[in-house]
């Protein structure tokens, strides 16, 4: 199972309106060969997506949705972080 983690930090003023349509779009993406996918707002603590295989880990890196709402993100954000790494089984 792949896990993948994005950190966001946004820009000063970014619309917090805007920022929320783009959280529920992302929790309602529906890409093949996710197991789970979390966000929200940082509170110390952040679960990351997590996916069958490496295979549908680029599906969903390829997908339109969710490039779509990547993009919306994008003009928001100071930074984006991501890693991606190998959950044990069990």
């Amino acid at each position: 199972m792949i896990r993948n983690v994005v950190l966001v930090k946004l820009k000063a003023g970014a619309d917090a309106a805007e920022v929320a349509e783009i959280q529920d779009g992302f929790r309602n993406l529906d890409c093949p060969g996710t197991v789970s996918y979390t966000l929200g707002d940082d509170l110390g603590l952040r679960d990351g997506t997590d996916f069958a295989d490496v295979a549908s880990y680029r599906a969903y890196d390829l997908d339109a949705a969710h490039n779509r709402y990547r993009a919306r993100l994008g003009p928001l954000a100071e930074q984006i972080a991501r890693v991606q790494f190998d959950l044990p089984a069990g």
